[in-house]
């Protein structure tokens, strides 16, 4: 069974810092990324990476967000200069069947992301 498990949130003023980490299999897959759930908002792509090891990143967080893979198993976020407007909740995601669209710049056909976290809160406060 495929698990998930998001760590690193919680709360932090206006133009902090929080590093997101999401522990996962060491299987290879096609795209695994960062998504974020405001109230009353729908799920956004923020940054993922693909089979090839390209990185894609959200327009709205580019030059803040920075996606790395620390480790086989460890895919962190780094969110610096954080703003109220990036509060939410984070989930990691992998799709392991090429289907979902590993691109900030595409649709990401959220839906085909078959594995997901529970996520973890982040909380910014101006």
């Amino acid at each position: 069974q495929v698990q998930l498990m998001e760590s690193g949130g919680g709360s932090v003023q206006a133009g902090g810092s929080l590093r997101l980490s999401c522990a996962h299999p060491r299987d290879r897959y096609y795209c695994m990324g960062w998504f974020r759930q405001a109230p009353g908002k729908e799920r956004e792509g923020v940054a993922a990476i693909n089979i090839d090891g390209r990185i894609s990143i959200a327009d709205s967080v580019k030059g803040r967000f920075i996606l790395s893979e620390d480790s086989e198993s460890i895919l962190s976020l780094q969110m610096n200069s954080l703003k109220p407007e990036d509060t939410a909740k984070y989930y990691c995601a992998l799709d392991y069947t090429g289907l979902a669209t590993c691109s900030a710049q595409e649709p990401w056909h959220i839906p085909r992301f078959g594995y997901w976290g529970r996520g973890t809160q982040v909380t910014v406060s101006s």
